[in-house]
């Protein structure tokens, strides 16, 4: 049997998918990139390999992307993560869209066509502030588990105002509500209110917008928060941070 795969070497994590002969997903892992990328790769394919009980010699071809896209010595192609992101998008929403991927050190607003033809794109790439390392250095100054920040959210009683987009400041800022008191979950609501806004001014959020990316798959609050920001509702794939990796592997269905 003839199998594909798509590997995102983010600059924070490695992702992989392994499809079908019918192109349907049998395989996926998620792991930390680290700061072996080469290495990355190795697990994550491996990973999701055991995952789909397939061996590495059925895999006919394999495509990378993402960050550390070069680094992934053993793939067939290399392609952008604009590229790769408008693919699985498309592949569950074959229409007009527009994408808003939070990312780990980049944000990017994509305009699709019907057809998942890029029609025009936004990247932030110059600050980390409303990234997924934005999130994770509020969470490590205030000694909070990542996987804990969406719940306490959804449960703050209130919701303070982060005022600097910048990182630096905001966590200057921060330190110094925590240091008067403030409840920390209304603080963690302010950080993931304050991501929306910074996404929404990028660039022009029409028509149907679908999210993805490892930020809200771990904090879907942000797309709640999108949804109401845009006055409709904002969709999210199935496993969205592997949307990458999916177009990845569906562009070497294709080669």
């Amino acid at each position: 049997m003839t199998h594909y795969a798509g590997i995102d070497i983010g600059s924070t994590t490695a992702k992989a998918v392994i499809l079908s002969p019918e192109r349907k997903l049998v395989g996926h892992s998620v792991q930390r990139s680290g700061y072996d990328f080469a290495a990355a790769a190795d697990r994550v394919l491996a990973e999701a390999l055991a995952e789909a009980g397939v061996a590495r010699k059925d895999v006919a071809r394999i495509v990378s992307t993402g960050y550390g896209r070069r680094n992934v010595d053993f793939a067939d192609e290399q392609r952008t993560e604009i590229l790769c992101h408008a693919r699985g998008v498309n592949f569950y929403y074959p229409e007009p869209v527009t994408v808003v991927d939070i990312g780990g050190q980049d944000n990017k607003v994509i305009h699709l066509g019907p057809s998942g033809e890029r029609l025009g794109f936004t990247m932030n790439r110059k600050c980390a502030a409303g990234t997924g390392a934005f999130i994770e250095e509020i969470a490590y100054r205030l000694d909070l588990p990542l996987e804990k920040l969406n719940e306490m959210a959804e449960n703050a009683a209130g919701e303070v105002q982060i005022g600097s987009f910048c990182t630096v400041f905001s966590c200057t800022e921060i330190l110094g509500m925590a240091r008067r008191g403030v409840p920390v979950d209304n603080i963690i609501k302010g950080v993931f209110r304050s991501v929306v806004k910074r996404v929404a001014e990028m660039d022009a959020l029409d028509g149907k917008v679908v999210m993805s990316g490892g930020v809200v798959d771990h904090n879907p609050i942000v797309a709640r928060m999108l949804s109401e920001l845009l006055g409709r509702k904002v969709e999210v794939p199935p496993a969205p941070q592997g949307i990458g990796a999916l177009g990845a592997a569906l562009l070497a269905s294709e080669l």
